[in-house]
């Protein structure tokens, strides 16, 4: 089963979503970045119809220099979901799509079905802080994304899932501004967010792995304590990549989106 290339246009930008997969519609949005890809949508391909579309200018969308915030990625996806004429879809979302997910759930929960959030970045509490993404070498990066460095060594270059060093590099350049206009009002969350959370009303399944060097597993408990209909998943020797490193954690995910 291959993939295919859904484009829309949503206020005038040009949205491109991948798709794959027959059954009941899951929404999946990515991190800060699209270095892993999406390959990992095959796993729940067998009992749903996933679209995975890309953030404005992120990936294959185009930029969109006027995004100003979070605020803007919500109103963003929520057109996104009408473009794609979606009803009551599961929404899944990884990293910085965690918190974007999240605060669409605060938002318009009933507009879409369970919710999973994997490793969500956004609360950064104080007592449970994320790495400091601007002290870690390049070189290094591998070794924080996944438990199994050579996981996430194989999305960079050198590695069997990075086309070049230079697509990698040029991916990285347009993403940069992108994910700069999405953290330019508050950075990589919100100061209130942890007191929006108790608006979400949908069945939430919290994923993280417990080696996690992006964003600790230890936040997981904050979560599940604010998310009124919230339950944890914990992954075993597996990192921020925990998708990518165990196929058992989609599996999960996609037994939950099932009952």
């Amino acid at each position: 089963m291959e993939f295919e290339t859904l484009t829309e246009e949503i206020d005038g930008v040009r949205t491109v979503v991948k798709a794959i997969g027959n059954g009941p519609a899951v929404i999946a949005l990515h991190g800060a970045a699209t270095i892993e890809g999406y390959d990992w949508a095959r796993g729940l391909a067998d009992r749903f119809r996933v679209y995975l579309p890309f953030h404005p200018g992120f990936g294959e969308s185009a930029e969109a220099p006027h995004i100003a915030g979070m605020q803007d990625m919500v109103v963003h996806n929520l057109r996104l979901v009408d473009a794609l004429g979606l009803e009551r879809p599961h929404l899944v979302g990884h990293s910085m799509g965690g918190w974007m997910a999240a605060e669409i759930a605060a938002v318009a929960g009933e507009r879409f079905g369970r919710l999973v959030l994997n490793a969500p970045a956004g609360l950064n509490h104080p007592d449970h802080p994320g790495a400091d993404l601007s002290q870690i070498p390049p070189q290094e990066f591998p070794a924080y994304l996944a438990h199994n460095v050579a996981v996430a060594a194989r999305y960079f270059p050198g590695g069997s899932e990075c086309p070049s060093a230079e697509a990698f590099v040029a991916a990285r350049e347009k993403e940069g501004p992108a994910l700069g206009n999405i953290l330019k009002v508050h950075g990589m969350g919100h100061p209130n967010l942890g007191r929006w959370l108790s608006r979400i009303p949908n069945e939430t399944l919290i994923v993280w792995g417990d080696r996690d060097r992006i964003l600790p597993a230890s936040q997981a408990p904050l979560w599940q304590a604010a998310i009124p209909n919230a339950r944890t998943l914990i992954i075993e020797e597996a990192g921020h990549f925990a998708m990518q490193e165990d196929p058992r954690t989609v599996t999960a995910i996609g037994d939950f989106l099932a009952t």
